[in-house]
């Protein structure tokens, strides 16, 4: 009878490794592009102050209960003195920049450039194109000091779990996660409590976010642990760097509306 150990010896010597594309150049011009990427990304967003993040779905339309839902918890949340920041695409991202302006707050974007164009939706004061959903993510937490998780597929779910498990591992401090809408999550919840009964997450891990279907609940849980939590005060005028052609949050907005008249005529 074979031994396990000569099963793995004789394994090992029949292995033929397989090799693949290991170009040096590509790395290094790929490294330098995701470099200038972020540097293009902090330089645009470095004037919007404290933000709140609102992922969802791309696909609802504006008569959707949905699109409704985040139109008016958008707007709740910019009157707090929030700048709403959004994937910039259409939908849930749309209804979030459409609620912030709305009541007259401030309404940022980091658009995805896909091989199919997708333009920033028309509720921006200020947006960036990012080549990179990573990078994307990085943007989108990294300015953020609450994150709303609205109804939404892959994209939303990797967002959300992206943004938990920076949480669950200190790499972020314990921002406000907020998933609304309980009957639309049902089945992640039931997912998150299996994953604590088999023992893959913390006991304590669901308690790192808030479910809730209260506009209510949810504008008080970010005054707890946004506001109050990190000491946020009312804005001074930002003071930008000549050195770097810093021109400020207000005069550095693009006008929109200007740039899609400008692709309907191309």
């Amino acid at each position: 009878m074979t031994s396990p150990s000569e099963i793995q010896t004789t394994t090992k010597k029949e292995i033929k490794f397989l090799d693949g594309p290991q170009s040096r150049w590509y790395d290094f011009k790929y490294a330098i592009s995701v470099f200038f990427e972020f540097i293009k990304g902090f330089r645009a967003l470095h004037f919007v102050g404290p933000c709140v993040t609102v992922f969802g779905s791309a696909r609802f339309k504006e008569d959707h209960p949905y699109y409704k839902q985040a139109r008016e918890l958008s707007a709740r949340i910019a009157e707090l003195g929030f700048t709403i920041i959004t994937g910039g695409g259409p939908g849930i991202m749309e209804a979030a920049n459409r609620g912030a302006k709305d009541v007259g707050g401030r309404s940022v974007g980091c658009n995805i450039v896909l091989p199919i164009e997708q333009y920033p939706n028309r509720y921006l004061d200020k947006w960036v194109d990012i080549k990179y959903f990573f990078l994307r993510k990085v943007l989108l937490v990294k300015y953020s000091y609450a994150f709303i998780v609205m109804p939404g597929g892959y994209g939303t779910m990797d967002e959300f779990f992206e943004s938990v498990t920076l949480v669950q591992t200190k790499k972020i401090k314990i921002f406000p996660i907020i998933i609304f809408d309980k009957q639309y999550h049902e089945h992640l919840l039931e997912h998150n409590q299996r994953m604590s009964e088999e023992g893959t997450i913390s006991a304590k891990d669901p308690s790192l976010f808030l479910v809730t279907d209260s506009m209510d609940e949810a504008i008080a849980y970010i005054k707890e642990k946004s506001i109050l939590g990190f000491g946020l005060k009312p804005a001074q005028p930002p003071k930008p760097f000549w050195g770097l052609f810093e021109k400020g949050l207000k005069s550095a907005f693009t006008p929109l509306q200007s740039f899609i008249n400008q692709k309907k005529e191309t």
